[in-house]
């Protein structure tokens, strides 16, 4: 059995994290943080885990890093750094849910406006479909922020073929995508029966997704949409040269035919059918000739593909279990 410590259980993707692990069968949860809410019950925040997770909040990171196999870093963005070093000192491996490890140093540093303080680190990005090989091997994984690992696995087959001249990526997000605390943005009256785009053109995951196709063009516009769950990205893909649908769809096939977490559709991808899931659907493959278009659409719950449940998927990846351990289950119905 792993030793699982997480670190930061209170927010979405915390929870997401217990939610998943907790019916592991190679997993037993030994702690998890929180600093606001350290000896409150875990059921107290997370009601949906009512006589599931009997534990409480704590507030001693140094037990965990020497108690746990692996950890989860599931902080804020910039608040891991000053986490990481030391969990890996005492010989945990870590998964770290923030952006702090996923950009080149002088990216990071311009994008959220702080020094980078652990510089010679490298982590491996983690998503699986494209860097399973490394992640075996690594002590430290950088998991994907949501808008990213539903937009790089949309067109990432295609462009490493070397047909791409250029990406527009259009993503659709649920409500929860802001966070646990509530935003302008999120608030229900301004959101409901109403589409908001927001950072139209600078988005602080587009060099991520910049960084993981390397050598194209990517413009990336985000919606929130009156929706709790899914990232649905219409992924618009402009050739250098002109390409045969079968042929794109045969690329896919070769790609993604064998990944355990990407399913492939004939028809559009549908927000419901992965809600609640570890799958990334891709489909609605639509190839415009006469301007060297093509449109592919991709479906992720942001909250487990995009978050958590990749966090999930590359564990069991480092330490040699089972890839789909704790994950593979059914969407839930529309």
């Amino acid at each position: 059995m792993l030793n699982v410590g997480i670190i930061g259980g209170t927010g979405y993707t915390g929870g997401e994290l217990l939610r998943i692990l907790c019916c592991h069968p190679d997993v037993e949860i030994v702690a998890v943080t929180s600093r606001n809410a350290v000896g409150k019950k875990i059921e107290e925040v997370h009601k949906n885990l009512r006589g599931i997770v009997d534990m409480e909040f704590v507030d001693t990171r140094a037990k965990i890093a020497k108690e746990c196999d692996v950890v989860f870093t599931a902080v804020p963005h910039t608040k891991a750094l000053s986490i990481v070093p030391k969990l890996l000192k005492y010989g945990s491996r870590v998964i770290d849910l923030s952006a702090d490890y996923r950009l080149e140093v002088k990216e990071y540093e311009r994008i959220y406006g702080v020094e980078h303080t652990d510089k010679e680190r490298k982590a491996i990005y983690g998503l699986p479909e494209i860097y399973r090989e490394d992640i075996r091997d690594t002590d430290l994984v950088a998991n994907p922020g949501c808008f990213p690992t539903g937009t790089i696995l949309a067109a990432a087959p295609i462009v490493r073929e070397g047909y791409v001249e250029r990406v527009i990526f259009d993503s659709k997000t649920g409500i929860s995508g802001a966070g646990v605390n509530p935003t302008e943005n999120s608030h229900y009256p301004n959101l409901a029966e109403n589409v908001i785009p927001y950072k139209m053109i600078d988005h602080r995951h587009v060099e991520e997704m910049r960084e993981a196709l390397e050598g194209v063009k990517v413009s990336f516009t985000p919606h929130i949409v009156a929706a709790i769950r899914g990232i649905l990205t219409t992924a618009h893909i402009i050739l250098k040269r002109k390409l045969a649908l079968n042929d794109v769809i045969d690329i896919y096939n070769t790609a993604y035919g064998r990944e355990p977490f990407i399913r492939l559709q004939g028809d559009i991808p549908n927000l419901s059918y992965v809600r609640g899931t570890n799958f990334c659907d891709i489909g609605g493959f639509s190839l415009e000739e006469e301007n060297d278009r093509l449109v592919i659409i991709s479906a992720i719950d942001n909250l487990v593909k995009g978050a958590s449940g990749q966090a999930v998927q590359n564990m069991n990846i480092m330490f040699g279990l089972d890839e789909k351990a704790g994950l593979f289950y059914p969407g839930l119905s529309p």
